[in-house]
C-alpha cells in the first residue's frame, strides 16, 4: 500500500503515517456521501444550520489538540495556531447565521398572472481540495456553506496536513468524508464525473491543473490561488500604524499567505521613517520551535522554498538592491527557516517585485504619488488583495476603483471578513468564497417561472 508521510519541519522526523486511496476507493466514499447527500438535502435549512452548528462543538472541545497538530505539521507556533481555530468558528457561525435569508426561494418584481423566483439547490458532492498554509480556515470556506447548502463533502487536504482533514471528518461524520489522494488519484476522481463541484485552493500552476481536469467533466471549479500583493503608504499615514500593520501583514506565519504583503510601496515624503521604523520591529522577531511561547516565526513548512527566496534576494543585490534585515536562510535543529527580510532600492526588473515568493520577505520602493503606486501595483498577472495607508477617505476611494484586485483595504491588511467575498482578480482564481456569494457559488440556480391564469374565467 502507498503511504504517505508527514514530515514535522521542526523536528525533520516523520510526524505520521498515512495510506493513499487508490481510485477505486475514493471513488466509493463518492458513492457513499451521494447516498448520505439526499436525505441531507431534504433536511430544512433550519435544521441542517442545528446540525452544523452541533458539529463546530468538536472543534472547541479539541482546540488544543488541533492547534498542536497544526504545528506539528506545518510549522506554525503553537500559540498562534489557536487563534485559527477560533477564528474558523467564528466563520463557521457567521455562515450559519446567514444561510437561511441567503439560500431562500427569491420571487422576483410581480407580473399579473405569473409567478417567478430564483431557486438555490445544492450541487451534490462537493470536492474540496485544501492548501496548508492556513489549513482550517481553507476548507472551513467551502465546507461549511456546502454543507449549509444540502451539499455533501469530498474532502483532500493537503499533504502536509492531513490531519486536519481528519479532523473536519470527525466533526461533520458521514456529511464530510476525508481521503488521502496523490495529484493523479485527484485528477482521476474530478475526470470521472462523480463529484459535481470542486473547489481548489493552491498555487496559480495547480489551479491550471484542476482545470484541465474539470474540463473533461464540464465542472466550473472554484479556484482560490496565488497573490502578490501590493500597499500603498502615503504620506499623510500614521506610519506607526502602518509599519506595524504591513510588517505583520508580511511576516505572518512565516510568509506563507496568498493575501500576505509581498510589496510595498511608500511616498517619499515618509520612507526614510517607516523603513527605519520597519527594520526596528522586523529585527525583533524570535525564530525557533513552534512549541515555545517566545517564538513568533516557525519554520518554512518546506525547506525548498528557501531557494526560491534566496534566488530573488540575491538576484535583487546584483541589480543594486540592498537587505536592511535578513535576507538568508537559517538553520535552527532540523528545520529551515528564512530569517524576516527588508530590502529597499528595489525596482520590478527584479524577480522579487513580480513573482511570488511565499515568505517573509518585504520590499519597499519609494514612489513619488499614488498614480505610481497604482500603476505598479497592477503590473502584476495576480490581482488578490491590495492595501492603502492614509487619512483621506476620498484618496482610499479612487485606489479602490483603480486597483485591479478582488480586495481593497484602507488602513489594514492581510485580513478576511466573512461578510465580504473572498475572490481574485486576474491569475489570482475564480468564483469566491464568504459572504453570500459563497453561497452561490456552492448551490445551482434554478429559475421558477409559473404562468397562474390560463385564459379568462381559469385560473391554477
Amino acid at each position: 500500500m502507498k503511504t504517505l508521510k508527514v514530515i514535522n519541519p521542526f523536528e525533520g522526523c516523520v510526524d505520521r503515517v498515512y495510506e493513499y486511496s487508490n481510485t477505486e476507493q475514493a471513488l466509493s466514499t463518492v458513492k457513499q456521501l451521494k447516498i448520505q447527500q439526499v436525505s441531507w438535502s431534504m433536511k430544512t435549512c433550519e435544521q441542517r444550520v442545528a446540525h452544523v452548528l452541533k458539529c463546530l462543538t468538536y472543534f472547541e472541545v479539541n482546540k488544543q489538540t488541533i492547534a498542536s497538530d497544526i504545528s506539528l505539521q506545518m510549522g506554525r507556533p503553537q500559540h498562534q495556531a489557536i487563534f485559527e481555530v477560533d477564528g474558523m468558528l467564528d466563520r463557521a457561525r457567521f455562515m450559519c447565521s446567514i444561510s437561511e435569508s441567503t439560500l431562500k426561494t427569491k420571487e422576483v418584481s410581480q407580473k399579473p398572472n405569473f409567478y417567478r423566483a430564483i431557486a438555490h439547490e445544492p450541487f451534490g458532492v462537493v470536492f474540496t481540495i485544501a492548501a496548508w498554509n492556513y489549513p482550517l480556515l481553507v476548507a472551513v470556506n467551502s465546507i461549511v456553506p456546502a454543507l449549509l447548502s444540502g451539499n455533501t463533502v469530498l474532502l483532500k487536504h493537503s499533504g502536509q496536513t492531513p490531519e486536519v482533514g481528519l479532523h473536519f471528518e470527525r466533526a461533520f461524520d458521514v456529511l464530510v468524508k476525508n481521503v488521502i489522494l496523490d495529484h493523479a488519484t485527484t485528477g482521476q476522481v474530478i475526470e470521472s464525473g462523480s463529484v459535481n463541484h470542486v473547489v481548489f485552493t493552491g498555487s496559480v500552476n495547480g489551479g491550471k491543473q484542476i482545470l484541465r481536469h474539470c474540463a473533461e467533466s464540464l465542472i466550473t471549479p472554484g479556484l482560490e490561488l496565488g497573490g502578490k500583493d501590493g500597499v500603498f503608504v502615503n504620506n499623510d499615514a500614521d506610519v506607526d500604524d502602518a509599519v506595524e500593520s504591513i510588517v505583520d501583514g508580511a511576516m505572518f506565519n512565516s510568509g506563507q499567505s496568498c493575501c500576505g504583503v509581498e510589496r510595498v510601496y511608500v511616498h517619499e515624503k515618509v520612507f526614510d521613517e517607516f523603513v527605519l521604523k520597519a527594520k526596528t520591529l522586523m529585527s525583533d522577531y524570535k525564530l525557533g520551535d513552534p512549541k515555545s511561547k517566545t517564538t513568533n516565526m516557525g519554520p518554512l513548512f518546506k525547506s525548498s522554498a528557501s531557494k526560491v527566496m534566496s534566488e530573488q534576494v540575491n538576484e535583487a543585490t546584483t541589480m543594486g538592491a540592498k537587505v536592511l534585515v535578513g535576507g538568508e536562510e537559517l538553520k535552527i535543529n532540523e528545520a529551515i527557516f528564512f530569517a524576516p527580510t527588508l530590502i529597499v532600492d528595489v525596482n520590478h526588473k527584479m524577480r522579487i517585485m513580480n513573482e511570488e515568493n511565499f515568505g517573509p520577505i518585504m520590499p519597499v520602493m519609494k514612489v513619488p504619488d499614488i498614480n505610481t503606486a497604482l500603476e505598479l501595483i497592477n503590473d502584476s498577472v495576480l490581482g488578490l488583495t491590495a492595501a492603502i495607508f492614509t487619512k483621506n477617505r476620498e484618496l482610499a476611494d479612487t485606489f479602490a476603483q483603480k486597483v485591479q484586485v478582488g480586495t481593497v483595504f484602507m488602513n489594514r491588511c492581510d485580513y478576511l471578513d466573512p461578510e465580504l467575498p473572498w475572490t481574485g482578480y486576474k491569475n489570482s482564481g475564480r468564483g469566491s468564497s464568504l459572504s453570500k456569494f459563497g453561497f452561490y457559488n456552492l448551490t445551482q440556480n434554478k429559475s421558477i417561472h409559473f404562468k397562474q391564469k390560463l385564459k379568462e374565467g381559469y385560473t391554477l
